[in-house]
């Protein structure tokens, strides 16, 4: 069950004297995380640099990363990952165990054998519109716009963009025709 939970940084009281967000146990908090009004975080999640939208709930088992934004009003299922440089709008849905990635060619070393840093790839971003729901298991490769009020079904890896208001399933992940 979620508790209340405060941190003691000055900066965190500063920026966020009139929010207030219940948070489980385990949970890192960094301090630059932008945490909108009456947040719910449940056990064991890890936010950096990220910012999360008003009324915003999100799972057990979470991590986002610094760069990636959370609208208003969604909902983060557990055991999921949201990368740098993705972007989930308003009354979004995310199901457990969605994965987002943001890096067309990944490597960990150089052709030199060096570890990679930083500055050696590029964050692709993507973008999920306003009341999309995406399902339990799914996969989001870099570089998509999902549209609004889409549905990616459980399972698929979404490989190019959705258009609004349609349903994908697959992998790759393909529009499915509506039947009339």
């Amino acid at each position: 069950m979620a508790r209340r939970f405060h941190r003691a940084t000055p900066s965190f009281a500063r920026l966020h004297l009139r929010f207030h967000f219940m948070c489980g146990q385990f949970c890192v908090i960094a301090p630059d995380v932008r945490l909108g009004r009456d947040v719910i975080i449940h056990n064991f999640v890890n936010l950096y640099g990220c910012e999360i939208g008003d009324r915003t709930k999100i799972g057990s088992f979470v991590e986002i990363q610094k760069g990636a934004r959370v609208g208003d009003n969604c909902k983060i299922s557990s055991h999921t990952f949201i990368c740098e440089g993705v972007t989930i709008e308003d009354e979004v849905f995310i199901g457990h165990g969605v994965i987002f990635t943001n890096d067309k060619y990944p490597r960990a070393t150089t052709a030199s054998g060096r570890l990679q840093t930083d500055r050696e790839w590029e964050v692709v971003p993507t973008i999920v519109k306003r009341g999309a729901s995406i399902g339990s298991g799914a996969t989001i490769l870099c570089g998509v716009t999902i549209g609004e009020r889409v549905t990616v079904g459980a399972g698929a890896v979404v490989t190019r963009d959705v258009p609004a208001g349609s349903t994908v399933l697959g992998n790759p992940a393909r529009v499915q025709e509506t039947k009339e």
